[in-house]
């Protein structure tokens, strides 16, 4: 059974290796950075995972799971996702409250309490954050969404991701209306400005480009 330091590697590991181009290694700082250590003490883990073949570790290039780690990530994945919609589905807490509440029970739970769980939220696709939620054998559907930053002016949408889950972050785009499956326009796309503005409702918000390009959405 993998530790929960273990399990938090991985499913990191898993996670920026998502955001990145297609078989790229994970570096050593941006995993540091992740977990929150120092690259010391990442590049000793990660040794310790290509001991245990979890990942293959290459000096001065970074990380790749192996396909035992890779299925690892992806229940803790799993679980750490259907544990945030539970938490909002049947506690009502708010999408910039449910993630830490996750971080801290993922490690705790049993496959079978996950699976019952899964069913009695009615084997959803995705967490509160658009995120798809693995199924039990592993196999996971990416969500179909573009960033915001990159539509067109005059463009209708529905956010369908939150690619961070920082509670700061996710608290504006509330107080913006670019909630989960939001609907709105693209009135202004500005890249020499830095910044998109969006018709939400009755009223238009401005969004920096960085943030829009977490912001996921389906064209309409």
């Amino acid at each position: 059974m993998a530790s929960l330091t273990v399990e938090n590697y991985v499913k990191t590991i898993a996670l920026i290796a998502d955001r990145s181009p297609a078989g790229a290694a994970v570096a050593t700082g941006e995993l540091a950075q992740a977990m929150g250590v120092s690259p010391g003490t990442v590049t000793g883990m990660l040794k310790t995972l290509s001991e245990a073949s979890l990942a293959t570790y290459t000096p001065y290039e970074g990380a790749r799971l192996t396909e035992a780690g890779n299925r690892l990530a992806l229940m803790v994945i799993r679980r750490h996702r259907l544990l945030e919609l539970f938490l909002a589905k049947t506690l009502d807490m708010s999408w910039d409250e449910v993630h830490e509440e996750a971080e801290h029970m993922e490690h705790a739970v049993s496959e079978r309490l996950i699976d019952r769980i899964e069913r009695f939220l009615g084997h959803p696709a995705v967490d509160p954050h658009g995120d798809p939620i693995p199924a039990a054998d592993g196999s996971l559907n990416e969500p179909k969404g573009i960033p915001l930053a990159r539509c067109r002016a005059g463009a209708g949408f529905r956010v369908v991701r939150v690619m961070d889950q920082d509670p700061a972050f996710l608290r504006y785009l509330t107080e913006c209306g670019l909630d989960l499956n939001a609907l709105g326009q693209l009135r202004e796309n500005r890249p020499e400005a830095g910044a998109v503005v969006c018709r939400i409702g009755d009223r238009d918000v401005a969004l920096g480009l960085a943030a829009a390009e977490k912001v996921l959405v389906e064209p309409r």
